[in-house]
């Protein structure tokens, strides 16, 4: 099952989501985006780790509402 993030979850404001058939797969991409959107040289055990907690199942994330509309 397809993997998510949104960015949101860990950065308020950004809408940025990522999709990926992996954890590590979605982490790849997740630190990719940290430091072309947001200037995040250095991704540390901490922030990894929330990350990797804000990760879940496509259909688990789509239950999920945001409160933006």
């Amino acid at each position: 099952m397809t993997k998510v993030l949104r960015c949101s979850d860990i950065k308020p404001g950004c809408d940025f989501e990522i999709r990926g058939n992996s954890e590590e797969e979605v982490m790849k991409q997740a630190t990719a985006h940290a430091k072309t959107a947001h200037n995040i040289q250095d991704i540390t055990p901490e922030l990894a780790s929330k990350v990797r907690s804000a990760i879940h199942e496509e259909s688990q994330a789509k239950g999920h509402s945001s409160g933006s509309n």
